[in-house]
């Protein structure tokens, strides 16, 4: 059973962070309201190809909730009917949840993916849920926290819609990334608890555990300062900006974002040469160093060559990844780990 379980966190994790990378993707491309409703898009369960599926049509079966746009705004039928000749006003109702009526192939199949992807995320969720049921009198930890995987799971859905019925409210991108997130260090917490008889003991100073308690503190208000500087992104091309303007009309919240990640990088270089001089056992703290690395760079692209679209996602990824390996040291070092005397500078 436990075997199962370690299988479908790590399943859940890899998932976890192709709904990041996919929401990343929404993002960059503006193809946030490619669906301008929720669950379904356009009140269809596979959304349209072109723009002439939906147009009102004569002599046509439409679906209860299928969505037209006529006269520059979104119409939703108020029950399954087939159209006669001419138009009939009665049948249809007008969607006020937004104003937001126009239709891009390309970004309602980017959105569209995004969250197939991300209903995907939630069965191998379910099924730890279930299986950690017959776990529950041996150690109820696992199934408090697929429960709480789950409910995050439907936080992060629900989130969504608002997201959608909104028109992409300021603020609440940077609360569903952080959501993700959280479900990611739950999944860590369940994947250590489930490995924890054959993990290795591992040592660390007060000091050290502290700093990598800050470490993820701080991994984590970083990504959540990014999402804030993409929506500034987002607010200088809806006001009309150039591409190559955005940079020089930041706002205080890119420099915050900045200048924290100079601080980031020295403390996680005195975490990483603690564990590598002092020999504290956490293979972490290799790869941490390399993901970090790449994140400045990506950043570092960002900033001097006006966002190009490809460093955009890959940014937001090399971060989760980094908050996921800190996180997941971490985790380590409260499970197994044992406290020492170590002469740490």
């Amino acid at each position: 059973m436990k075997k199962w379980l370690i299988i479908l966190s790590r399943i859940e994790i890899v998932l976890i962070f192709l709904v990041i990378i996919a929401g990343s993707v929404v993002r960059m491309s503006g193809s946030g309201m490619g669906c301008p409703d929720w669950p379904k898009c356009f009140g269809h369960l596979i959304p349209p190809t072109e723009r002439a599926q939906l147009d009102w049509k004569p002599n046509t079966a439409f679906n209860k909730k299928q969505i037209i746009i006529k006269d520059e705004a979104l119409y939703y039928a108020n029950e399954g009917f087939t159209s006669s000749n001419a138009y009939n006003p009665s049948n249809w109702t007008k969607y006020t949840k937004h104003d937001y009526a126009l239709f891009n192939p390309v970004h309602t199949w980017i959105e569209y993916i995004n969250r197939l992807i991300g209903a995907v995320s939630g069965l191998p969720m379910l099924a730890m849920f279930f299986l950690s049921l017959f776990l529950i009198r041996k150690n109820w930890r696992y199934f408090v926290l697929s429960g709480a995987g789950l409910f995050m799971l439907g936080f992060e859905a629900w989130l969504g819609k608002l997201v959608v019925d909104g028109n992409l409210i300021p603020g609440s991108i940077t609360i569903h990334m952080i959501g993700a997130l959280l479900i990611v260090a739950i999944l860590l917490v369940f994947n250590a608890l489930l490995e924890k008889e054959q993990a290795k003991n591992l040592a660390y100073s007060p000091k050290f555990k502290l700093l990598s308690g800050i470490a993820v503190i701080a991994t984590l208000i970083q990504i959540g300062l990014g999402t804030q500087v993409r929506e500034t992104v987002d607010t200088l091309q809806q006001a009309g900006f150039a591409r190559d303007q955005w940079m020089d009309n930041m706002d205080i919240v890119f420099y915050i974002h900045r200048s924290f990640s100079i601080l980031m990088l020295a403390l996680n270089i005195w975490l990483w040469r603690q564990n590598r001089i002092y020999k504290l056992g956490f293979w972490q703290w290799n790869p941490i160093m390399l993901v970090l690395g790449l994140e400045l760079l990506a950043g570092i692209i960002l900033a001097y060559f006006d966002l190009p679209y490809f460093a955009q996602p890959l940014h937001l990824l090399l971060g989760s990844v980094l908050f996921a390996l800190q996180g997941h040291a971490l985790i380590k070092l409260y499970l197994h780990g044992e406290r020492r005397v170590i002469p740490i500078s």
